[in-house]
């Protein structure tokens, strides 16, 4: 199986890297492929709501000139999703929520029957890191990834959350509890 992982924390080596990593790990291990990407890294820039991809039928048509259609095609390639964020203000990080913007031109007649997706199909996963707990304070980005996998019709495989996280070097078996977990998840629906 081929995994596409999108690390959106602006700390390649923080709470969020450190359990993807070993979900990663996890995945190699059992002879499956990963690739990661890491948003910091990649020049992505926010939607410009100008809807030129609207005119695009076979292919999604973003006007944009960014690492944003690679990231695209790299997802398309895959068979399974991984957005890992920590959380920032109840949400996304700026530098995911900008990639997230631009799904709009991965997806194709939208409201009609004819509603297709360039990531139709496609499993997916949520992998969060918070510094308190889950409720009332994660749960609002869990319906946004919600919104998103209806959005692009995805199979979303789960949400993974990891409360309470203070330093990398702090996380413990519970954060790798959790990344076996959506490994098992991932390569078993």
């Amino acid at each position: 199986m081929k995994v596409t992982t999108i690390l959106g924390s602006p700390r390649k080596k923080g709470n969020t890297a450190t359990v993807l990593g070993c979900f990663e790990e996890d995945i190699v291990r059992r002879g499956h492929e990963v690739h990661r990407i890491n948003i910091v890294e990649s020049d992505v820039k926010g939607c410009l709501g100008c809807r030129a991809c609207d005119n695009a039928i076979d292919y999604p048509g973003c006007v944009q000139k960014d690492d944003a259609m690679a990231i695209f095609d790299r997802m398309i390639e895959a068979e399974a999703v991984v957005y890992a964020s920590p959380l920032f203000c109840w949400g996304f990080t700026s530098q995911m929520k900008a990639l997230i913007d631009r799904h709009f031109c991965l997806v194709k007649n939208y409201f009609t029957p004819e509603h297709k997706s360039f990531l139709e199909n496609k499993a997916t996963a949520l992998l969060v890191t918070c510094t308190g707990p889950i409720k009332n304070n994660a749960d609002l980005i869990q319906v946004l990834f919600d919104r998103l996998n209806r959005f692009v019709k995805c199979n979303m495989v789960g949400k993974y959350i990891v409360p309470f996280c203070t330093k990398p070097d702090a996380l413990g078996s519970e954060a790798r509890e959790t990344a076996k977990k959506m490994a098992e998840d991932i390569l078993h629906p």
